[in-house]
């Protein structure tokens, strides 16, 4: 493991400044939004009649009680303290509930889904394109296109469109949320039946823009190492081809690999708006409604907790290159 040392610790220090940059820019840039929440809610303690020092004093009560009394660089150091802790303050459009019990209750929804339909994609996307280079014929002229057309879809798009034939003109899904409104979370069929069916068209619908893009990539790999001189070496020495063929589509798959890495952002971006387009009880559902209310604090906490999530899910994927490709270990003993 000495080898992989030098590669994972460089690896996670960049990781730890993009997490300092993404944790400024997390508390800047929702306080740059126009109007002052704080106000708002402060106005609902304020009896009609009441003298102007009176409103001044409730207005500094408020602030004071969100912390907005105090310099910005001071609010800054605090509200990474208390992220630290796992404390993001208090909802302002959900006063007076905190918003860790917010996130607590989307988070997990928002990895049920996305994780397993950013792993099915990616998984069923590379078969498609290993077979549409190797044996060719439909699959290359036919499936292939297709899933590349449906792929360049926008993920609001792909949502709308499965939205509208199978729930709205079909009738054979539901419109949205994440289980029947008649129910109540349990450990029962019925729940887990609902739940279910909830979940087919957000599923599917990230599904669907990600085979594209992963099939043509993992296409063009195989179809290039399919034509290498090793390839011709080997068929020539008698190997079977089979054997060939699973080398083959294994040095195709480092690539993979690598743009599932870069691609995870956006998938993850993409896959948020689907869930508001379905109101599917996610993180995203619940970003949305933050921005639609100017909740500055569950807005920042909101984008942190995605930040997070695209960072870890990009270091696993970092550190499952380093382990698969052995060209990493061998360039970090050179230096």
């Amino acid at each position: 493991m000495k080898g992989y040392k030098k590669y994972y610790l460089t690896k996670i220090g960049w990781y730890l400044v993009t997490l300092l940059v993404a944790l400024v820019l997390n508390f800047i840039l929702p306080r740059m939004m126009p109007g002052n929440p704080v106000d708002a809610i402060a106005q609902s303690a304020i009896a009609p009649g009441m003298e102007q020092t009176a409103v001044e004093k409730v207005l500094a009560d408020y602030r004071a009680k969100f912390g907005l009394d105090k310099p910005l660089y001071v609010q800054f150091f605090n509200f990474v303290f208390n992220a630290l802790r796992g404390d993001f303050g208090i909802s302002l459009s959900n006063y007076p509930r905190p918003i860790s019990d917010l996130l607590k209750a989307c988070v997990g929804w928002t990895i049920a889904l996305q994780l397993p339909a950013i792993i099915v994609g990616w998984i069923l996307g590379n078969v498609l394109g290993a077979v549409a280079a190797y044996i060719k014929g439909v699959f290359d002229k036919v499936i292939l296109p297709l899933f590349m057309f449906l792929g360049n879809f926008p993920a609001f798009g792909m949502a709308t469109v499965l939205l509208y034939i199978f729930a709205v003109y079909l009738k054979i899904a539901p419109t949205g949320g994440g289980y029947g409104y008649d129910l109540l979370p349990s450990f029962s069929w019925t729940f887990f039946k609902s739940l279910l069916a909830h979940y087919q068209l957000p599923f599917w619908s990230m599904v669907l823009i990600t085979i594209g893009g992963q099939a043509i990539g993992m296409r063009s790999m195989s179809i290039y190492e399919l034509n290498a001189d090793y390839v011709k070496y080997s068929r020539f020495l008698g190997i079977k081809d089979r054997k060939i063929v699973g080398y083959v589509f294994r040095n195709a798959m480092l690539p993979q690999i690598t743009g599932l890495a870069m691609s995870l952002g956006t998938m993850i971006g993409g896959n948020i708006v689907a869930e508001t387009i379905f109101n599917y009880p996610g993180i995203g559902s619940t970003m949305l409604k933050a921005i639609g209310n100017r909740d500055y604090p569950l807005i920042s906490a909101s984008t942190l907790v995605i930040t997070i999530m695209v960072l870890i899910a990009n270091l696993a994927v970092e550190i499952l290159y380093g382990l698969i490709d052995p060209r990493i270990k061998a360039a970090q003993q050179d230096t």
